[in-house]
């Protein structure tokens, strides 16, 4: 059986209940979380930072909105740490505890596709989803790569962008090691090379507006996705346009208030600078609407 397979087989596994918890910071109960982009299996995945995310907010409902587990990256070379592990037994934990979990996959994990509607270990897969918010919103959720030109018409294209992404957050790597050695929180390289080169403007500006004319098509008030790893809330031409980011760049999550209101969690910025760089301080600027 191939390993891609395999993932999804251990997702049924039982799993012990042991869980460390930073009781000394409080536990965000939202209704609604949705996180995508997570790339587990590369070194480039923040899985610490997610890990502790994932202990310190509950919900009713948690959306994975693709490219959960990079299988373009270990196809090319195997790389599962302990923490990647740990984060999907604590999806799982999640999911036995009540909440309910719906994997929507990407390009990248586009091997779960073929389990569409199956669920394992209660995580229910899903080619997209309706999510109706707590004043009445309906939401399109899907990952985004059907909007996509380059994967869609050159996916040996973006095999080529993507190993020079990996390149990029290889230095970015050494880069914030250095930073936490000088006291320093974390800092993204290559989301701020995106936001400086011109053609990636360009990109998002174009992806964003695409998106948000299908949902208009559709008929809902807005649209939930990921894909492009830059985390985004506002609103375009009267839809609703929002990209919960990822967990190698902007350590980003979407997510719904109990009354409906949707904000955008960075949180690189709530985590304790001490587990970033040995600095004792946190800070928290959200986004609404």
């Amino acid at each position: 059986m191939q390993r891609d397979d395999a993932f999804l087989r251990a997702w049924s596994e039982q799993i012990p209940d042991a869980d460390e918890t930073d009781f000394t910071r409080p536990v965000q109960p939202f209704r609604t979380l949705w996180i995508s982009d997570l790339h587990l299996g590369t070194p480039g995945c923040q899985a610490r930072m997610l890990l502790d995310f994932l202990k310190h907010t509950e919900c009713e409902t948690l959306f994975l909105v693709g490219d959960i587990i990079d299988g373009w990256q270990l196809k090319r070379h195997w790389y599962w740490p302990q923490a990647h592990n740990d984060v999907i037994q604590k999806l799982l934990r999640k999911a036995r505890k009540g909440t309910r979990v719906i994997f929507i996959p990407g390009n990248h994990d586009e091997f779960a596709r073929k389990y569409l509607h199956h669920n394992f270990g209660g995580i229910d897969v899903a080619e997209e989803w309706i999510h109706e918010t707590a004043d009445g919103r309906k939401l399109w959720i899907m990952h985004g790569d059907l909007f996509d030109g380059v994967i869609q018409c050159a996916k040996w294209l973006a095999h080529v962008g993507d190993s020079l992404y990996e390149f990029t957050l290889k230095l970015n790597r050494h880069l914030n090691s250095l930073r936490a050695r000088m006291g320093l929180p974390y800092w993204s390289l290559s989301k701020y090379l995106k936001l400086k080169v011109k053609r990636a403007v360009s990109y998002v500006g174009d992806f964003e507006s695409a998106v948000a004319r299908e949902a208009r098509r559709r008929g809902v008030h807005g649209v939930v996705c990921g894909h492009i790893h830059h985390a985004e809330l506002r609103d375009i031409d009267g839809i609703l346009y929002a990209n919960d980011g990822d967990w190698v760049e902007s350590l980003t999550a979407l997510a719904e208030r109990a009354d409906g209101a949707l904000e955008i969690l960075h949180w690189a910025d709530q985590m304790p600078v001490a587990t970033q760089s040995g600095r004792a301080s946190s800070r928290r600027d959200p986004v609404h609407a």
